[in-house]
C-alpha cells in the first residue's frame, strides 16, 4: 500500500500493523498460521479474506487454509450445525442464544489438538466473530483462554447518509460523497467496499444511501436510477448489510405520474406497490424506506389532512409482503413559531405530533426519534417520546457528523454524550426504564427497534476530515452493538487499533477524547442554552443569529435574565411531557440539572449556581476556561510527536490550532455580548472585548 495512504488515516481501525513484540508474535503465530474455513457465500468469502489478509499483515506469516484440521494448533471457522466438532464445542442451545447475528469465539483444548473456534448460526454472525477476533489481535490481548459469546443488543444498527447525487453531502465535513458524483455512481467501488468493511467490523447491518431531504434527482433512485442502488446493494450485501433508500413522500407527483400523493388514494397506493415490487425484483434483500415528511418544507400527509400514521402505514403495507421496513422520522416542527405565544415550543412538536398516535402504526413501521427534542445540540434533554409511546416501534437517531459540535474541525468525542442519553431513566415502567432498553425493543417487547447514526464520512483520505473524529463513528457502531460498553473502553479500543498500543499514546489521546465534549460545551453553549451559531451553516458564534428565532432570540436573554421557561406552571409546558418523576425534576429550577438550567428556565443573571457562581459569572468563566482547556489539548498532542506518524500528527495539530483560534473567537463574541446586554463586569477583572 502507498506510504502516503498508510499514514493518511484511510485504514482507520483496520490498520493491521505488524506486531513488534517478538514473544507475542510467536505465540499468535502458533495459533493463527493454520485456518480451517470452508467459505461458500459472499459474506463468508468476505470473512475469509479479512481473516487471512489480517493475519498475514499482523503476523507476517503465510496462512495455511484448509477444509479440515491438519495441525495441532489452528483457527476453526464455521456455522453451528455444519460440523460435528463445532457442534460439540458450542452446545445444542448456542444457536438459539446467539440469535441470527451473534457469535462464539473460544479456545478449545483437547489432548490431540488445540484450536480457536469462531462460530455462529449465520454468515453474518461468522463475519462479526472474525472481526471481533481480529480486534483482540490488534489490541494484543491474550487468546489462549477465550470464551466469548456475543449477540447484538439492538436488532437494527443503521448508518444514515445525507449524500446527494450531485456529490455534495448535507452536513458533511469530510469532503464529497463516496457514492455519487454529478448524478452518477462514482467509479470508486473499492472505496465503497472498504467502507463496508469498516462498518461490518462494528456490526452495522443497514445503510441508507441518500439524503433524507430527497431532491428531484434522488427521487429517481426508486425508478430510473435503480441500477445504482442495485450495484451498491451488492457491495454492502457481501458484508452483511441491507440497503435502504430515503424517499420523497410526494414521489408520485415528483415523477410526473399523478397530481396527488394522498396516502388514502387507492391509485397512489397501487403506484407505490408497483415501485416496491420492481425494487424487490432487482434487490430481493432491500431493507426498506426512510421518510422525512411534513418537516422543513418536505411534503407529507398533512397536505391531504392525513396524520403521520396514515402516511406511514400506506408505505408500510406495500413493503410488508417483502419483509421491508418503513422508518418514519419524528423530526417535525412548526418552522414559523411565534415566540410571543408562550405555549408554542418547537421542543414540544415531536411529542405533540406522534404521542397521540401510539398503537396506530403498522408493525413494520419504526419511528426514528432524535436523541433530543430539538436538533442535535451540544446539550439538550432526552426526547420525551422515549417512554411516551409504549405500543410503537422506536429507534434512536444520533448525529455522528458534528453539525452543532464543531463540524469535525473541533475535537468533540460524542460517546460520553450518547452514554448519558442511553442511560437516561424515563421511568416509563418504573425505575430502570432507560432509553437503551426502549430502543433495543426490550422494555416494551418490540421486535423492530435500534440505532441510526447520521454518517460523518466523505472522500477525504482519512474519511472524517479530523483524524480523531473517526472515534465517533467507531463508538457509534460499537454502542449500537452493545450500549453497555463504556466511553473509556471504546476510546481505548479505537486508539489501540487506530494509533498504537503504546500506553503513553493511549493515555494522552484518551484524556483528550474524554474531556473534549465538555470543553466544546464550555466555550460555546453552557447551561443548555444552545443555538448561538451562525444561521444556515451552524458554525461559529452568533448569539442572535439562529434562523429559528423569528420573533426573538432563542435564548430569550434580556438585561435581567436568560433562558426559556418551559415549565407547566408559567411557561410552554414542555416539562410536562415527561413521566412524573422527570417532569417534577425539570419543573423546578432548584432540582433541574444545572447543565440544562437555561433550557427549562428563565433565570436572573445573579442567580447562584451550586458552585456559588452567579449565572453571568459562570458564562464568563466557562468561556475563558474553554480556551485554556483547548490549549491543554494541544499540549497533550504535542507530547506525541515522535510516537505516531508525521502526516497524521501534523493534520491533527493543524485542527487543534484552528480549534484554539475559534475557541478564542467564541469567548470574545459571547462574553462581550453579555457584557453589553447586562453591563455586569467580570468579577475577576479579565478583559471582556
Amino acid at each position: 500500500m502507498n506510504a502516503l495512504i498508510r499514514d493518511a488515516g484511510y485504514r482507520c481501525w483496520l490498520r493491521y500493523e505488524q506486531i513488534r513484540d517478538e514473544k507475542l508474535l510467536e505465540e499468535y503465530r502458533t495459533w493463527c498460521a493454520s485456518v480451517v474455513f470452508r467459505p461458500g457465500t459472499p459474506v463468508l468469502c468476505s470473512a475469509k479474506e479479512e481473516l487471512i489478509g489480517a493475519i498475514k499483515s499482523l503476523l507476517a506469516v503465510e496462512v495455511a487454509l484448509s477444509a479440515s484440521p491438519n495441525r495441532d494448533k489452528f483457527i476453526m471457522v464455521g456455522k453451528i450445525g455444519s460440523h460435528s466438532v463445532i457442534d460439540c464445542e458450542t452446545g445444542g442451545i448456542e444457536a438459539e442464544r446467539l440469535g441470527s447475528q451473534g457469535f462464539v469465539v473460544k479456545t478449545v483444548k483437547k489432548p490431540e489438538y488445540q484450536f480457536i473456534l469462531i462460530a455462529a448460526g449465520s454468515d453474518q454472525g461468522i463475519l462479526y466473530g472474525v472481526f471481533h477476533f481480529l480486534r483482540l489481535l490488534q489490541m494484543q490481548r491474550e487468546i489462549g483462554n477465550l470464551n466469548i459469546h456475543e449477540a447484538p443488543v439492538n436488532p437494527l444498527r443503521m448508518i444514515d447518509h445525507w449524500d446527494n447525487l450531485d456529490g455534495t453531502v448535507e452536513r458533511g465535513y469530510a469532503g464529497k460523497s463516496i457514492f455519487y458524483e454529478q448524478n452518477h455512481l462514482r467509479d470508486t467501488g473499492h472505496r465503497i467496499r472498504d467502507y463496508a468493511r469498516l462498518l461490518a467490523s462494528l456490526g452495522i447491518n443497514a445503510v441508507v444511501i441518500n439524503n433524507v431531504n430527497v431532491h428531484r434527482e434522488e427521487t429517481g433512485l426508486i425508478r430510473g436510477r435503480l441500477s445504482m442502488v442495485v450495484k451498491m446493494a451488492g457491495i454492502f450485501r457481501n458484508y452483511g448489510m441491507k440497503v435502504f433508500l430515503s424517499i420523497n413522500f410526494a414521489a408520485p407527483i415528483e415523477l410526473g405520474d399523478f397530481a396527488t400523493a394522498d396516502p388514502l388514494d387507492g391509485e397512489v397506493k397501487e403506484w407505490w406497490r408497483k415501485q416496491v415490487q420492481e425494487i424487490y425484483r432487482r434487490i430481493p434483500d432491500f431493507g426498506g424506506f426512510l421518510v422525512k415528511a411534513d418537516s422543513e418544507h418536505r411534503p407529507g400527509p398533512f397536505t391531504y389532512h392525513r396524520n403521520h400514521a396514515e402516511g406511514a402505514n400506506m408505505l408500510a403495507e406495500v413493503l410488508k409482503p417483502f419483509g421491508g421496513l418503513l422508518i418514519w422520522r419524528c423530526f417535525v416542527y412548526n418552522c414559523t413559531q411565534d415566540w410571543r405565544d408562550q405555549t408554542t415550543d418547537r421542543a414540544k412538536a415531536a411529542y405533540d405530533n406522534f404521542q397521540p398516535l401510539d398503537d396506530l402504526f403498522q408493525e413494520n413501521v419504526i419511528l426514528q426519534i432524535k436523541n433530543g427534542p430539538m436538533d442535535f445540540q451540544v446539550r439538550e434533554p432526552v426526547s420525551p417520546l422515549f417512554g411516551g409511546m409504549e405500543r410503537t416501534n422506536q429507534m434512536i437517531e444520533l448525529q455522528i457528523t458534528q453539525e452543532y459540535t464543531g463540524q469535525q474541525r473541533h475535537l468533540c468525542y460524542l460517546v460520553p454524550q450518547w452514554k448519558e442519553i442511553l442511560d437516561f431513566d424515563t421511568y416509563a415502567r418504573g425505575e430502570g426504564s432507560t432509553v437503551k432498553k426502549i430502543v433495543s425493543g426490550g422494555l416494551f417487547q418490540r421486535k423492530n427497534a435500534g440505532f441510526a447514526g447520521v454518517a460523518n464520512i466523505g472522500d477525504d483520505p482519512n474519511w472524517t476530515g479530523h483524524d480523531l473524529a473517526q472515534a465517533n463513528l467507531y463508538g457509534f457502531g460499537r454502542l449500537a452493538w452493545n450500549p453497555d460498553l463504556t466511553a473509556a473502553e471504546l476510546a481505548e479500543e479505537w486508539i489501540r487499533m487506530s494509533f498504537s498500543n503504546d500506553q503513553t499514546v493511549i493515555d494522552a489521546i484518551s484524556s483528550m477524547l474524554h474531556t473534549s465534549w465538555q470543553i466544546y460545551e464550555s466555550y460555546t453553549a453552557p447551561l443548555g442554552i444552545g443555538w448561538m451559531v451562525n444561521p444556515n451553516y451552524h458554525y461559529g458564534p452568533n448569539v442572535d443569529g439562529y434562523e429559528y428565532s423569528r420573533w426573538g432570540t432563542y435564548h430569550r436573554a434580556d438585561s435581567k435574565g436568560i433562558g426559556i421557561d418551559r415549565t407547566v406552571k408559567s411557561g410552554t409546558g414542555f416539562a410536562g411531557q415527561y413521566q412524573a418523576k422527570n417532569a417534577l425534576m425539570y419543573e423546578s429550577s432548584a432540582s433541574c440539572p444545572e447543565e440544562l438550567l437555561l433550557f427549562f428556565h428563565h433565570v436572573p443573571y445573579f442567580q447562584r449556581l451550586k458552585s456559588g457562581e452567579t449565572v453571568i459569572q459562570h458564562i464568563y468563566n466557562t468561556h475563558f476556561d474553554g480556551v485554556e482547556k483547548v490549549t491543554e489539548l494541544k499540549e497533550k498532542w504535542l507530547q506525541l510527536q515522535n510516537l505516531i506518524g508525521d502526516e497524521r500528527f501534523a493534520r491533527v495539530l493543524a485542527r487543534l490550532d484552528e480549534q484554539l483560534e475559534h475557541a478564542k473567537e467564541w469567548r470574545d463574541v459571547i462574553n462581550s455580548y453579555f457584557y453589553r446586554k447586562t453591563g455586569i463586569p467580570d468579577e475577576l477583572g479579565r478583559k471582556i472585548f
